[in-house]
């Protein structure tokens, strides 16, 4: 059997990974993926704990955080759809919105 702490490495591992991955890139749909990443590493901490403790607590907050998450992937790829029409460039560092 695997221990919490194992499961709490790995998510933390994982959010890590994602927090370097949104400081350090520049294209829209890499940082969009490492938001996913950490999202997914916290909802491995929730499950590793809600198994720990024998409580379903975890899995609803799982259930409320992946449904979010679900709104959002179609909510910011339709937002960098649009970027990427009115200019051609995912670059978040070329993308200006006040210039017009």
């Amino acid at each position: 059997m695997v221990s919490l702490n194992s499961y709490l490495i790995l998510g933390a591992i994982l959010f890590s990974i994602g927090a370097v991955g949104v400081f350090t890139q520049r294209n829209a749909l890499i940082i969009y993926m490492c938001i996913e990443l950490m999202l997914n590493a916290v909802n491995l901490t929730f499950i590793a704990f809600s198994r720990f403790l024998n409580s379903l607590d975890g899995h609803v907050f799982v259930f409320m955080i992946m449904t979010v998450a679900a709104a959002e992937a179609a909510v910011g790829l339709s937002i960098i759809i649009s970027l990427f029409r009115n200019k051609p460039t995912i670059n978040v560092d070329e993308i200006n919105l006040s210039k017009g």
